[in-house]
């Protein structure tokens, strides 16, 4: 029996060796003396898995860690942590699932995987008595997993709301900032490294919302799928719409907004105004944040670098201390937690958001009253309105911001819209956040009238 004063030696498999494993393999090896008083153990690397073994890297290793198989990490007896930082859905998802069929428990960085295929790979770790902790694969060195899964744990979550790319929000802030274009600055964020060469998954939403599908199972207890998030890009905001957004008193960003309340979840990515009065408002360049509402706690932010190599490398050697702990301990296993209630998604009459409009009308009399009259056909309310002649003095420019209105009734509204002779175009079509909470659909048809009268003068 191993003496419990004798250190134990953890082995490590690291799965890739980009700019994220180099992170994690200069902490491992520059920061011994911390983890050794925090797990009472010796970490180690142990292997290393590469395709190009003779590529210049940032870090020297000993040549012996080095492989290309990956049977050399996940069949090796004495290997008791698997870490995988390499990305990619296959052949990735193959070699975790036999890592843990080996007994061994997983450190991964890779929202792709856990957004997709996450259900199947804890089913595995929970038959098989071992971790998956995937911290960084959701706002880089922010410990949002971890506060949602601890921290939240005697509260119910609400609301997750916040900037979870920092691709789009240096692209946003620097449009805001400058009043560039959009073209304009995603060619700079590529050119510093910021975007990628084909962009589409962090312009297009798609990185954003497999962080939401993350955080809503995490926080709402419910196994929801990138299939249940509304995605919409930021390819089309112009730099016109950010300037009636900041004369109005907003900033634009690209939002992950999950609800969850008796009428069943809502998950959506899309370009949204927040009000300048808001936390999220302020967070610029390639920062990330997220808002969480708790019945109990009230509302909290998490701040901090999104993504990075050493943030990101900080989060997953902080999965990989847990592991540890739990495996001094003889707890593996248990902190693997699956959906445990139904999903009830809500329709579209169940979204209550309010809503930012542009639109391209004729330059006559009775526009604004047509318009007007037809929000107050379906109950909507105007919280601000602004018209200014175009350079063409046939038309105007309208901007509007609705009261909470339900996505059933906007969709109704942007096809009437479209019908009217008097509009010619719908430039634009935003959600607004100023941190207050949608109510029920009321019934407001008096104070639509009453509206269209103050509005008209």
């Amino acid at each position: 029996m191993r003496n419990e004063r004798e250190e134990r030696k953890v082995k490590v498999g690291l799965l890739g060796l980009g700019t994220v494993g180099t992170g994690v393999a200069r902490i491992i090896a520059g920061h011994q003396e911390e983890l050794r008083n925090q797990t009472s153990s010796q970490i180690e690397i142990a292997k290393v898995l590469v395709r190009e073994p003779e590529k210049k890297r940032q870090i020297e290793l000993d040549r012996n860690l080095i492989t290309t198989r990956a049977d050399d990490l996940l069949m090796d007896p004495e290997i008791d942590v698997i870490v995988e930082v390499m990305g990619g859905i296959h052949p990735t998802k193959q070699y975790l699932l036999k890592a843990l069929e080996q007994g061994k428990h997983v450190v991964t960085a890779n929202k792709d995987l856990m957004a997709l295929h996450g259900a199947e790979i804890l089913h595995k770790a929970r038959e098989m008595n071992c971790d998956v902790y995937y911290e960084a694969s959701v706002a880089g060195g922010i410990p949002i997993l971890r506060a949602l899964m601890d921290s939240f744990s005697s509260d119910r979550v609400t609301r997750i709301m916040g900037i979870v790319n920092g691709t789009t929000n240096y692209i946003l802030s620097k449009m805001s900032r400058e009043g560039a274009g959009y073209e304009e600055v995603l060619k700079e964020a590529q050119a510093l490294g910021y975007a990628e060469a084909d962009p589409s998954s962090d312009v297009g939403g798609l990185d954003a919302a497999r962080k939401m599908v993350i955080l809503s199972t995490l926080g709402f207890h419910s196994p929801v799928s990138l299939e249940d998030v509304d995605v919409q890009g930021i390819e089309s905001v112009s730099r016109e719409d950010i300037a009636y957004a900041k004369k109005m008193g907003y900033e634009m960003k690209l939002l992950g907004v999950a609800a969850h309340d008796q009428d069943g979840i809502e998950i959506c990515v899309q370009p949204a105004l927040v009000a300048r009065s808001h936390p999220l408002a302020s967070v610029h360049g390639v920062f990330n944040a997220v808002y969480v509402y708790g019945e109990a706690v009230g509302e909290t932010m998490f701040y901090g670098p999104g993504a990075g190599e050493l943030p990101t490398a900080t989060s997953v050697v902080s999965d990989l201390v847990s592991v540890v702990k739990n495996m001094n301990l003889g707890v593996n296993g248990r902190s693997v937690v699956k959906p445990y209630r139904e999903k009830k998604l809500k329709g579209d009459a169940q979204k209550r958001f309010k809503t930012f409009l542009r639109l391209i009308a004729a330059d006559e009399c009775g526009v604004l009253a047509q318009i007007t009259r037809l929000m107050s056909d379906y109950n909507i309310s105007l919280e601000q309105v602004l018209q200014q002649p175009r350079t063409n003095q046939k038309e105007a420019e309208i901007v509007l911001v609705t009261h909470h209105v339900s996505k059933q009734d906007l969709d109704q509204v942007l096809a009437r819209l479209k019908e009217m002779d008097v509009i010619r175009t719908v430039k634009s079509c935003y959600r607004v956040e100023d941190g207050e909470m949608p109510q029920a659909k009321p019934d407001r048809k008096e104070e639509g009238n009453e509206l269209i009268m103050a509005v008209n003068g």
